[in-house]
């Protein structure tokens, strides 16, 4: 986008985006990035099948045929969107970053402050972290973003 302004009109002025945010048992969010590839393809891969269930419908999205350059190529839209304050995609990932079990995403939307989801890979499902997520998640929108009404449509929180 050419006028950064337009993009950055559903977030509270002058705000700047987490960097990092720690979660329980060594996990933490960070931007994604294009170069987690490497790590984002096998989790996204191994779990292609919930999560196409949850997300398959409305975004189309993992592919069944995904390739690792169009995970690379998915990503570095991400990290571009991030910084122009369009959308985010915080990786999950563990400690030393060499392992990516998940997502969080948040999106402006027309009826609401804003709109989020996250997931994990199928073996942390009902794990401590994901647990953790559905209640950090609306929490942090809320006070570390400023967001009053929030859309979680793939998400058993409102």
């Amino acid at each position: 986008m050419s006028d950064t302004t337009d993009s950055r009109t559903w977030l509270p002025e002058g705000f700047v985006h987490p960097e990092r945010v720690e979660l329980v048992q060594g996990y933490h969010l960070r931007p994604i990035r294009a170069d987690d590839v490497d790590i984002d393809y096998p989790a996204v891969m191994g779990s292609r099948d919930r999560l196409w269930q949850i997300y398959g419908e409305d975004w189309g999205w993992p592919p069944a045929a995904m390739t690792y350059e169009a995970d690379r190529d998915d990503l570095a839209r991400h990290e571009r969107e991030i910084a122009d304050h369009v959308t985010f995609n915080y990786a999950i990932l563990d400690a030393d970053e060499q392992r990516l079990v998940g997502c969080v995403y948040i999106d402006p939307r027309d009826t609401h402050d804003a709109e989020s989801s996250w997931w994990v890979v199928d073996e942390l499902v009902g794990s401590a972290l994901e647990k953790e997520l559905d209640a950090f998640v609306p929490h942090w929108l809320r006070t570390t973003w400023g967001f009053g009404s929030v859309h979680f449509p793939f998400n058993a929180v409102e």
